[in-house]
């Protein structure tokens, strides 16, 4: 990824990225028995239907100019988890669908650039490079989004897995968690986030692998 990739670019990428993440919490609560984002139409990939002023345009380009990355998200989808036919982990596999759209993508689009050495040759060294770069971006952000929604502090996904996991003695932590996860969450993300990257670098060039004919 040596082409910088214009933040106009990475914004789109990083729009639909959400999109995916959330339309796949729809249709997982569908699958469970319900259709309350079925009813909202919320279970389309219009993004009109899903973008959030701050998360999903003004969040985005301050923490590109600021942090040098772009992070951002959506309007949650609405789901009832009174409908959902598994009564315990049902609201966990809702939750566990968003990121797994998310690494989906990026194992798709990681192997597209893994074997993009089979079109050497064939197209402009210069196409090439355009499209991995591109490839590494969407790979890049869906890794990015799919292991920060995982971080276990509401309302983050990975809450609704560590609430599933919790026995109902320790009840008292998921109350706290839902009374102080905002701030929780910024906390992290000003003094914490940098965790993550070593995470997210490993993970981009398991997936790439290396391209040693550039």
């Amino acid at each position: 990824m040596d082409n910088a990739i214009p933040i106009v670019f990475s914004l789109v990428v990083l729009i639909f990225s959400v999109v995916i993440h959330e339309v796949s919490h729809g249709f997982a609560a569908l699958a469970l028995g319900d259709k309350t984002a079925q009813y909202a139409g919320r279970l389309t990939l219009n993004p009109l239907k899903h973008l959030d002023v701050f998360g999903s345009f003004l969040l985005p380009v301050i923490s590109y100019l600021v942090g040098g990355f772009i992070f951002g998200w959506a309007r949650p989808v609405p789901y009832n988890p009174d409908n959902l036919r598994n009564k315990k982990w049902g609201s966990a596999l809702v939750a566990l669908a968003g990121p797994a759209a998310n690494i989906i993508l990026a194992v798709f689009f990681g192997l597209l650039i893994r074997f993009s050495f089979l079109a050497a040759g064939r197209v402009s060294a210069e196409i090439l490079m355009n499209f991995i770069s591109i490839a590494g971006t969407i790979v890049l952000l869906n890794l990015v989004l799919a292991f920060f929604n995982l971080i276990p502090i509401p309302p983050l996904d990975g809450s609704k897995l560590l609430f599933a996991a919790l026995p109902y003695q320790w009840n008292n932590i998921k109350i706290f968690l839902e009374q102080y996860g905002f701030y929780l969450l910024l906390i992290f993300i000003f003094f914490f986030a940098n965790w993550l990257l070593p995470l997210v670098f490993y993970s981009f060039q398991f997936l790439v692998g290396s391209v040693p004919f550039l």
